[in-house]
């Protein structure tokens, strides 16, 4: 039964085919010597006491259209008014509505670390990310062979780039733990169905390293749940929805940064 997720890849696809078409690898390799090095993504999570990764996100494949944002770099400036550890900007086109025109935007506008928050699928989509400028990637373990997951992740790491690995099961967790990764995102949304359920970061969290950023992503919605993820051993959040509907950008990142960021040192007193 082909799910969501295999939907999406497949689109994702052949959005690439026509993009390596127009430019090719070895055009966009070239590129990335003009480019500034990636900032160290996975040093400033670890050394910030909580981490609010805020996305610029138009639409979701659940939710359908969830906000026009005309002006995604102005968005991202509120996001680093707040303090974010860093800004996701979606670069797939048919069900997020996302693009790197967008990303582009964002990184004209701001310092901050940018996630390129695509579904990465062929080395290609790498260099063109570091092109682009990303300090970091997504690499969605449900959707990769443990082979492409390694090979991959080492691409990123030489290109400079912090990987965020993404699970949503004590198996993925396994298998992106085998590649010693610096961060780990624990999504609660189930890629397959698109059903939500935040028990599965308060599941996985608790099973990742102290040595490893965990982060908890989707359906996060209220100070309460980012209080009871950092509770439950979340390092961070992803957090695009509450963000890009919620009307106060900036002071939200800065709020849950600083509750999570309290928590956290509450819970390890």
């Amino acid at each position: 039964m082909t799910t969501v997720l295999d939907s999406i890849v497949h689109g994702v696809r052949e959005d690439l085919a026509a993009r390596k078409a127009t430019v090719s690898l070895a055009e966009i390799q070239d590129r990335v010597g003009a480019v500034s090095p990636a900032i160290n993504a996975a040093q400033r999570f670890a050394e910030n006491a909580f981490n609010v990764i805020a996305e610029v996100k138009r639409a979701s494949p659940s939710k359908g259209h969830l906000a026009e944002i005309a002006n995604p770099a102005e968005l991202a400036a509120q996001y680093e008014i707040g303090g974010a550890a860093a800004i996701s900007v979606l670069t797939e086109a048919r069900r997020f509505n996302g693009s790197l025109a967008d990303f582009d935007a964002v990184r004209a506008a701001v310092k901050t670390p940018l996630l390129r928050k695509d579904f990465m699928v062929d080395e290609y989509q790498f260099w063109e990310a570091r092109a682009h400028g990303a300090d970091m990637i997504l690499l969605i373990v449900a959707s990769l062979s443990d082979a492409q997951l390694s090979e991959y992740f080492s691409l990123a790491t030489t290109l400079g780039m912090t990987s965020l690995i993404e699970v949503h099961d004590e198996n993925e967790l396994a298998r992106a733990l085998a590649i010693n990764p610096k961060i780990v995102g624990v999504n609660a949304r189930n890629l397959k169905t698109l059903d939500v359920d935040l028990a599965t970061c308060h599941r996985l969290i608790p099973l990742i390293p102290s040595s490893i950023v965990g982060i908890a992503e989707s359906g996060i919605t209220s100070t309460r749940e980012v209080q009871e993820l950092a509770n439950s051993g979340a390092h961070g959040v992803l957090v695009g929805e509450a963000l890009v509907t919620g009307g106060t950008p900036a002071q939200t990142v800065q709020e849950w940064t600083l509750l999570g960021a309290a928590q956290r040192e509450s819970r390890s007193a």
